[in-house]
C-alpha cells in the first residue's frame, strides 16, 4: 500500500503549479488602467492589473434606448419600466447577463452606470463618446454632423475652445477611473463624398461662408499646390482672374463628380488615373492631410490636458478613409477606431493595420429577417434567420481576432430599433434583445461560446 502524500509538501507542490501556471500566463505591464501592448507581434489591450485583455462589447446599453421617431416614446424604455421597475433593477439585470454572455465592455452611447454592477469579482470596462466635432457643429455651426455630414471648421479657434471644455467637464472628473476603457472622439465623421453627399471635403470648406477659417485653410492648401492661379483653373475648369477672386466667390464647382454615391458606411471609389482628375483628387489629399491633422492634434491635446492616462481611441471611421486621415490619426491615437459592416472584416483591417497602430472595432452587426422588424434602413447584412446571424457573429469574430492588431470588437446595439424607425427612421433588427427585452436566444449562445473562445484565438493571431 502507498503511503499518503504528506499534507505539506501536497500544499507545497499545489503552490508551486499554481505559480508556474501564473508565471507560464503572458502579462503585460500592470499601470492601474488600460492600456495597449505588443507582445510577440500580436497587439493586446492590457487591464490595470496587466492581464491580457480584449474588449468584447456592446454597444447603446440604455434603459430608454430609442425613441420612435418624431416622438417621446421608447418601446424598450416601456418594456423596462414594466419589466423592473427602475433603472437601476434593470441595470443590475442588463450588465450581469452581458457578462454571462461573455461580455466585458459597455461600448458607445451606454450608461456607464452599468460599470458599478459586479458579478463574480468582474465589471465591465466602458467607453465614452465625447462628441468633439459633432457638438460644435451643433453649437456653432447648427447642424447634425453624423446625419447631414456637416464636417466641423476644425481651423475655427473656437473648435479648440469647445473640445477643451468637453474634455475638462467629461475626462477631467474620470482620469482616476480604473474602469475606464478609454475615450471615442466622435462618431462617423465625413471624411469625403459618402452616403451623405457627392462632394468631397475641399470643395465642400470652398464653398464655407466667405472669410471663414476652414474656407481660407482650403485656400491656402491650393495657392501652395498651384502657385499661380491659372494651373489651378487648368485642373479646376474655373477662370478666376486671381486668388483673391477665387477668395471672394460665392460658389465654386466640383470638376469632377464621384461615379456613384455609396451605401450607408460604405466608402466611394476614388481612383483616378486621367490627367485633371488625378490632380484634383491631389488636391483633396493634401486638403484631408491639413484637415485630419488640426482635428487629431487639437482632440488628443485637449483629451491629455484633461486625462493623460487613458487610451485615446479617436473617431470611429464609418469606412476607410483617404490614406492622409488614417496617417494623421495613427500619430495621435493609441488605437484606431472604426465601424465595419462586413460580412467578413479581414479585407478592412489590414488595411488600417498597415499604419502600425492597435484597432478596435465600434460597430458590427447582422440583421435577421425573421424578426419581424422591417430592416429597411440601416448599415449592415441582413440574413434569413437568427440562426444564420449566429452563424455570422461566430464567422466574423474568428475572422478578425485572427488578425494580430486587432483588440477589440462591439456589436451594434443591445436592444432592436423600434418598428416606426428611430430618431433617423432606422428600423432594423440589430440587438441582442428585442424590444420586449427578451434575448435573441440562438445568436446570444453563440455569442457566450465564441466570447469565451477569443483570447485563446488571438494569441495564435497572424500564424
Amino acid at each position: 500500500m502507498k503511503k499518503p502524500f504528506p499534507i505539506r509538501l501536497w500544499a507545497v507542490a499545489l503552490l508551486l503549479g499554481v505559480l508556474v501556471t501564473a508565471a507560464a500566463e503572458p502579462r503585460g505591464r500592470a499601470t492601474g488602467f488600460f492600456h495597449a501592448e505588443q507582445l510577440n507581434g500580436v497587439w493586446w489591450l492590457v487591464d490595470p492589473d496587466g492581464r491580457l485583455f480584449i474588449s468584447k462589447g456592446v454597444t447603446t446599453v440604455q434603459f430608454a434606448q430609442d425613441r420612435i421617431q418624431g416622438t417621446h416614446r421608447s418601446p424598450y424604455g416601456e418594456t423596462n419600466q414594466r419589466k423592473y421597475g427602475s433603472e437601476q433593477a434593470w441595470r443590475e439585470a442588463a450588465a450581469r447577463r452581458l457578462m454571462r454572455w461573455g461580455f466585458n465592455t459597455l461600448g458607445a452611447w451606454s450608461d456607464p452606470k452599468l460599470a458599478d454592477i459586479e458579478a463574480d469579482g468582474q465589471r465591465l470596462a466602458y467607453t465614452v463618446n465625447l462628441d468633439f466635432g459633432s457638438r460644435f457643429v451643433a453649437e456653432k455651426m447648427r447642424g447634425a454632423a453624423w446625419l447631414h455630414g456637416i464636417f466641423p471648421d476644425v481651423f475655427d479657434p473656437d473648435f479648440a475652445t469647445v473640445c477643451r471644455r468637453i474634455a475638462e467637464k467629461q475626462c477631467a472628473p474620470r482620469k482616476d477611473d480604473r474602469g475606464l476603457l478609454g475615450w471615442f472622439t466622435d462618431n462617423e465623421l465625413r471624411w469625403g463624398a459618402d452616403w451623405r453627399g457627392q462632394e468631397e471635403l475641399l470643395t465642400m470648406f470652398l464653398n464655407r461662408p466667405l472669410g471663414t477659417p476652414g474656407r481660407n485653410a482650403a485656400i491656402a492648401t491650393l495657392r501652395e499646390r498651384y502657385g499661380d492661379v491659372a494651373r489651378f483653373n487648368a485642373v479646376w475648369k474655373t477662370s478666376f482672374a486671381s486668388w483673391e477672386e477665387l477668395g471672394s466667390a460665392r460658389e465654386v464647382k466640383q470638376p469632377f463628380q464621384n461615379r456613384k454615391r455609396a451605401a450607408q458606411n460604405a466608402e466611394v471609389g476614388r481612383d483616378r488615373d486621367d490627367g485633371s482628375a488625378a490632380e484634383f483628387l491631389k488636391d483633396c489629399d493634401a486638403f484631408l492631410a491639413r484637415l485630419a491633422e488640426r482635428y487629431f492634434k487639437v482632440t488628443a491635446e485637449a483629451i491629455k490636458a484633461a486625462d493623460p492616462r487613458h487610451m485615446n481611441f479617436g473617431c470611429r471611421f464609418a469606412y476607410v478613409p483617404a490614406q492622409p486621415v488614417v496617417e494623421a490619426a495613427s500619430r495621435r491615437l493609441d488605437a484606431v477606431s472604426f465601424n465595419c459592416y462586413q460580412h467578413d472584416p479581414r479585407g478592412i483591417i489590414e488595411r488600417y493595420a498597415a499604419f502600425g497602430k492597435p484597432l478596435i472595432i465600434g460597430e458590427f452587426a447582422f440583421r435577421g429577417d425573421d424578426s419581424g422588424l422591417p430592416n429597411t434602413k440601416g448599415a449592415g447584412p441582413r440574413v434569413k434567420t437568427q440562426a444564420e446571424r449566429a452563424d455570422a457573429f461566430e464567422k466574423y469574430v474568428r475572422a478578425a481576432v485572427s488578425m494580430p492588431a486587432l483588440v477589440g470588437y462591439h456589436w451594434f446595439e443591445h436592444a432592436d430599433q423600434p418598428k416606426e424607425g428611430r430618431f433617423d427612421g432606422e428600423n432594423s433588427n440589430y440587438g441582442v434583445v428585442n424590444i420586449y427585452d427578451e434575448p435573441w436566444q440562438a445568436l446570444v449562445e453563440r455569442m457566450t461560446q465564441v466570447n469565451a473562445q477569443v483570447e485563446r484565438l488571438h494569441s495564435t493571431a497572424g500564424r
